[in-house]
């Protein structure tokens, strides 16, 4: 596998945390104006949102990285209920990558 960086931990749960906070307001927006039965909108969001606060605590382990690796093909396929989701999942994929090469990146500088 690979080493767990303070770095990539810090930004790795900023990123599921704002990620969990949006997944679990698109389950509202799912209900009312997608027409989502509200007990598959509310397991699918609140899911996914509880998830990723559970991911965000386990962090310091490298397969929790692995974990939200598929969390974010998770919340790109909530898109499949409230289309505006295929994007911000995709915005939520690309910070998520980029928070781990960052991380390592800087922190691979500084031990130099």
């Amino acid at each position: 596998m690979f080493d767990v960086t303070p770095g990539m931990r810090r930004l790795g749960a900023t990123v599921l945390g704002m990620e969990a906070i949006v997944v679990a307001l698109a389950t509202p927006v799912a209900i009312t104006i997608q027409n989502v039965e509200p007990r598959l909108a509310a397991g699918v969001g609140i899911g996914l949102a509880v998830l990723c606060v559970l991911v965000a605590g386990l962090l310091r382990y490298p397969a929790a990285f692995i974990a939200g690796t598929v969390l974010q093909v998770l919340a790109i396929a909530t898109g499949f209920l409230v289309s505006t989701m295929f994007f911000l999942g995709a915005i939520f994929a690309a910070l998520w990558i980029t928070a781990i090469f960052v991380a390592r990146r800087v922190e691979g500088a500084t031990k130099r």
